[in-house]
């Protein structure tokens, strides 16, 4: 992915204000990189969703030179719903209508919540597009505020999340052919004795393997 989300103001490989010079600038990167020899890249030029700074349109820069059509769409701004994320100017809609005009594949190389909250009806909307328009690939953000697995902060979003991937094939047909596996309870360790246990947060735990103990004896006697 080459130059995301251009048609905004957030990173100065922007589009804005020259979509001509910016064209220039990802032509001359993806002929570069496909002048390797043995190289087998693809690139993807993703926008965000709406209009932004630029329409994302004008940035566009040539079918020879992209593979991809991607969208960058999270649940924003505070109060739209998923129908006008669709049918909004440079929207869902229109990423999907402009892609098949181009002969592109799309993807959603970024998406998830944000300003609406924990709203498990985005959720389920978003997850059913995808269903029927078929992207190359997506990619959840997984941190908060806008993930489902990371973040404690979308229990109703993680559930719908869960419930509509959970036993999917890779045809994206649920996999009734097995029984689910039971796993099983684990058991919570016991502290070592002379120590306490350390409350350093889930994030610290998860990549130390485990709470931290402060042995009550740490400090040397005799000092």
């Amino acid at each position: 992915m080459l130059g995301w989300e251009m048609n905004g103001v957030t990173y100065t490989h922007r589009c804005g204000p020259d979509p001509e010079a910016w064209k220039t600038y990802w032509n001359r990167i993806v002929k570069t990189m496909r002048a390797v020899p043995g190289q087998r890249f693809r690139f993807d030029f993703t926008p965000s969703r709406g209009r932004d700074a630029i329409p994302w349109t004008e940035c566009y820069p040539g079918d020879g030179t992209v593979d991809i059509i991607g969208m960058d769409s999270y649940d924003q701004p505070s109060g739209r719903s998923f129908d006008e994320q669709v049918r909004e100017p440079y929207g869902l809609q229109a990423h999907v209508d402009f892609a098949k005009a181009h002969k592109k594949p799309v993807s959603y190389p970024e998406w998830g919540l944000f300003r609406n909250g924990d709203n498990p009806e985005y959720m389920r909307r978003m997850l059913a597009w995808m269903d029927r328009h078929k992207p190359l690939y997506n990619t959840v953000t997984d941190y908060c505020p806008h993930g489902v697995w990371q973040c404690d902060d979308n229990p109703e979003s993680s559930r719908v999340y869960r419930s509509v991937l959970s036993g999917r094939t890779h045809d994206g047909e649920p996999d009734t052919s097995l029984p689910p596996v039971p796993r099983p309870t684990p058991e919570t360790p016991s502290p070592p004795e002379n120590c306490s246990l350390l409350d350093l947060g889930r994030w610290v735990e998860y990549w130390l393997g485990g709470k931290l103990c402060l042995r009550f004896d740490w400090w040397p006697r005799g000092r």
